[in-house]
């Protein structure tokens, strides 16, 4: 019999403990740390010490069971040997960490999703997402990008308040006028109610994470970039129902390692991309190194085939074979690939042109006079903002369709021109310009706002 997330989940960490019992007490995690260290430092190149007993190790972290000295020392350690930059290590962290976020009532949101699903083409939920630290102090684009993309998709963006930057996605929102969102109000408690009127969530992550309040000075005092910078994309606290993702990462050589880290999560459709400055967005200056996770037919499983009746909520179902052993259904499969501007059909623009680098609250008008429509429809952020906005919306699948009624405004003309990759790029941004052009976008952010707002009367 197939075995739940719960129970995998409970198998996992009694894998963990049993590993990490030769390095790391349970009962007194402070008192056994340094075994652990002595075995990941100074043989970088050993695999003695498993991805599993890093995670339980980082998982401490996030109960305050280890010594300032003691969380400082794992962090550097996996940074200089490299074992933060591998793709089973960052899996299995960003697990724990999701493990120990503030629990979410899955299933509510599961029946949220699918009456609001039967509202309008809402396909699960969905994030677009950066690591940050890329240095270029650009617009927050993939912020931007995640209130039009909840024109036609549920959306649950991650983010924090600035970390390499001036204006980080949560200082951005904060700042917006009128009347901005109750970011703290988007809690455990209250997604539910806030999804019920709006496709569009922020997930302020001091409010589910909390244990990352235990690193927060280490982190700063450290001056490098942790094991952390590279986990908070794959941390969303509804992780369980995002379907599909889009995450920058500022480095190249992290996109293949942040492709198997989500293949191994189990996620089945997502695109990494860093643009070729080493930034983490789709860029609006030239290529973008693209990794996409594509799932397939798997030609090796015996079964019956599959059908969209077969899906409930998310579990597969008519799968006539009980041997875990078996070949499963489908194979997710990495493809990598380049995007340019013009395979946007858009021209590309200097990163000097698209990086304000402004405080918050001159951000915040920037994101206000592009939702109102009052920037110019080839402004370079508006193109900026377009181009990463379709790329999520071709990774969600919507672009796939023959026929489109996205509402009032849309002319229904579909570009069915595919580029690299095999993606419909150009529907993409037709997609994107409806949901400005149309005040689509704007309708979600608003809703959102009102939402968190009223929460924030109800407690």
């Amino acid at each position: 019999m197939k075995q739940s997330k719960i129970d995998c989940r409970k198998e996992h960490q009694q894998l963990a403990h049993h590993e990490l019992r030769r390095g790391c007490s349970r009962t007194h995690p402070e008192a056994h740390h340094n075994p652990l260290l002595k075995r990941l430092w100074p043989q970088p190149a050993s695999e003695d010490v498993s991805a599993s007993e890093i995670a339980f190790a980082i998982s401490h972290i996030f109960t305050n069971s280890l010594t300032d000295v003691q969380t400082g020392a794992l962090l550097t350690a996996l940074h200089f040997t490299g074992r933060d930059r591998q793709a089973d290590v960052i899996a299995k962290c960003a697990e724990a960490m999701r493990d120990a976020a503030a629990p979410v009532d899955e299933q509510s949101l599961r029946e949220v999703v699918k009456r609001r699903g039967k509202k309008r083409a809402v396909i699960a939920e969905c994030d677009i997402v950066g690591t940050g630290g890329d240095s270029h102090s650009t617009f927050n684009i993939s912020t931007t990008s995640s209130i039009l993309a909840s024109s036609l998709l549920l959306i649950a963006k991650h983010g924090n308040r600035a970390s390499t930057s001036k204006s980080g996605s949560a200082d951005l929102l904060s700042s917006t006028v009128p009347t901005p969102p109750v970011l703290s109000n988007a809690a455990p408690s209250t997604l539910g109610r806030i999804y019920e009127n709006t496709n569009y969530a922020f997930l302020f992550a001091p409010v589910f994470h909390k244990g990352m309040k235990y690193v927060a000075h280490i982190r700063r005092q450290l001056g490098w970039r942790t094991i952390f910078n590279l986990l908070g994309p794959l941390a969303n606290p509804v992780e369980a129902l995002i379907e599909a993702r889009v995450v920058g990462v500022a480095r190249r050589d992290m996109g293949p390692a942040f492709a198997d880290a989500l293949r191994m999560s189990g996620s089945k459709k997502a695109m990494i991309v860093c643009g070729e400055e080493d930034l983490d967005e789709l860029s609006c200056a030239g290529r973008t190194f693209c990794w996409r996770l594509v799932e397939r037919a798997n030609p090796a499983y015996k079964g019956q085939r599959a059908t969209e009746e077969d899906e409930v909520d998310g579990d597969e179902q008519g799968d006539d074979t009980s041997d875990d052993e078996a070949p499963p259904r489908t194979v997710v499969e990495v493809e990598a690939f380049t995007l340019s501007p013009e395979d946007f059909g858009l021209p590309t623009h200097p990163l000097s042109e698209v990086s304000p680098g402004k405080e918050p609250h001159e951000n915040a008008a920037i994101l206000m006079r592009l939702l109102r429509g009052e920037m110019d429809r080839d402004d370079p952020i508006m193109h900026f903002v377009l181009i990463n906005t379709a790329a999520l919306f071709v990774v969600s699948g919507v672009c796939e369709a023959d026929e489109s009624n996205m509402g009032p405004g849309d002319d229904g003309r579909v570009i069915t021109e595919r580029g690299p990759g095999g993606g419909r790029w150009k529907e993409g941004v037709r997609r994107a310009r409806w949901a400005v052009e149309s005040g689509a976008a704007l309708r979600q952010w608003e809703a959102f706002v009102e939402a968190t707002n009223a929460v924030e009367k109800q407690l």
